[in-house]
């Protein structure tokens, strides 16, 4: 095996001094604005480093969401599966490695032949043999590296599946806290409606109110009974649908009922070209190019021939005491090329299919950097026009209580007809039932704006 031995030494030394063939890679080129067209006007609460010391979910300042989102890594199915194949791709990365080592194998026999007309012989056999794929043009070496290349982008994706699942579990929970805040208030006016039909009825028992007027208080006040009954519906489906975010059966999970938050925290935008390393699906897409890069040059590879080196050392005799003798040994090494003189055009159409795939992988990099873009903008405006319209909207809940309390009192008075009361009463309803929708649109779109901003992630955690 000495010879063998020296042999591939030598391959070592003509394998290190060949170049990989393919072009190298640089990351496609995109344009970035200087500043968000939309972020006029926006003021990031403080501290301003919020999302980068810990899991942004916490930024809420709510214990509840916070027990919960951290169960979503460890029982979401889909985020499991999106573990699993990064688990895989990383596996391909040392299969595409074990191609740079040689294949080394052992053999051991024992053949008995029997011939009628002669006593019957036994032959004994072994031996070790190794085969060796010289990566002389870099074809191997190109296969790694879209092997690697293609493990961070399941990487990416894996961070991706995770932000995703926190964000609509975030969302999901702020809902199920909006129903709570709607059947408070729903609550609140039934009871007020309660009241206001006993006030009806001693009206009409003292002869200063119509039996009408105790029709309609009744109407009004089981018409929101009928709502405050329907409120929970929505209130279950939420609580099913998380109890599944988090791997639980929705049977054996349940959230007690709180109250609303009412501020919204905001988060600094940065600049543009900051989120090209923040976003895990646009990381995952880039990914996706330079591996895409490196299979040119495996496709290039194959115009070139192959060299395989080649080694047995093998021992065959009658007897096992005396098989491992200099007599029973036939060794051999030698060098392998092979080059395919023709194909039918099946190399030139391999080249052109991964360069093909290079430039589709081109597109969909840039179309995800527009997506992001455009999903920061589009949250930097949601949040300012709600923001302004929140205003608003507590503004007209309060002048809408106001006038029901007018209007009540007018009504003891015998200065307005019960339908003022009533409409004043709806009016208030729908006016604390709008601003409880703009509270949880902010909210959303807080959720939204920081998985549009990438939860906190960087690229420098793919490995």
């Amino acid at each position: 095996m000495r010879p063998l031995a020296c042999a591939m030494v030598a391959s070592i030394a003509a394998l290190a001094a060949g170049c990989a063939i393919g072009p190298r890679y640089k990351r496609p080129p995109v344009e970035a604005a200087a500043a968000y067209k939309e972020v006029d006007g926006w003021k990031p609460s403080a501290p301003a480093d919020a999302l980068t010391r810990g899991p942004w979910w916490e930024i809420f300042n709510d214990e509840v969401l916070n027990g919960l989102e951290k169960q979503v890594n460890v029982s979401n199915q889909n985020v499991l599966a999106a573990a699993a194949a990064v688990e895989q791709a990383r596996a391909l990365v040392h299969e595409a490695q074990a191609s740079f080592w040689p294949t080394i194998t052992a053999t051991a026999g024992r053949e008995r032949t029997v011939v009628a007309t002669n006593p019957p012989h036994t032959l004994n056999s072994a031996g070790v043999g190794a085969n060796w794929d010289l990566d002389i043009w870099g074809q191997i070496r190109r296969n790694v590296e879209s092997s690697r290349e293609s493990a961070q982008a399941s990487a990416a994706a894996l961070a991706a599946a995770q932000l995703s699942a926190q964000g609509e579990l975030a969302s999901d929970y702020f809902s199920l806290r909006s129903q709570d805040q709607l059947q408070t208030l729903l609550n609140d006016t039934v009871t007020a409606q309660e009241q206001s039909l006993k006030i009806t009825e001693s009206r009409y028992k003292f002869g200063v109110a119509a039996k009408a007027d105790v029709v309609s208080a009744q109407t009004q006040l089981l018409a929101s009974q009928a709502q405050q009954v329907n409120a929970g519906i929505q209130r279950a489906l939420l609580e099913h649908a998380i109890a599944v975010l988090i791997g639980q059966q929705p049977a054996n999970f349940s959230l007690a009922a709180a109250t609303m938050r009412s501020d919204i925290p905001t988060v600094p935008v940065g600049v543009p070209s900051t989120l090209l390393e923040r976003r895990p699906d646009i990381a995952e897409a880039e990914r996706r190019v330079a591996a895409a890069n490196a299979q040119i040059g495996v496709a290039i590879g194959a115009f070139f021939p192959s060299v395989t080196l080649t080694g047995s050392d093998d021992y065959s005799g009658g007897t096992i005491a005396k098989l491992f003798t200099v007599p029973n040994r036939v060794w051999a090494f030698g060098p392998q090329i092979a080059e395919t003189l023709f194909a039918g055009g099946l190399h030139r159409a391999q080249l052109a299919e991964a360069r093909a795939t290079y430039e589709g992988n081109v597109a969909d990099y840039r179309q995800s950097v527009l997506a992001g873009f455009q999903q920061v903008e589009d949250q930097l405006v949601t949040l300012r026009v709600l923001e302004k319209q929140a205003v608003i909207e507590d503004q007209a809940v309060a002048a809408a209580k106001e006038a029901e309390a007018l209007t009540l009192n007018q009504y003891k008075a015998g200065t307005v007809p019960y339908s003022s009361v009533i409409t004043a009463q709806t009016t208030t309803l729908q006016s604390e039932v709008t601003a409880l929708n703009v509270l949880l649109s902010r909210l959303n779109a807080s959720v939204a704006m920081i998985q549009a901003l990438g939860g906190g992630w960087d690229s420098s955690q793919l490995k």
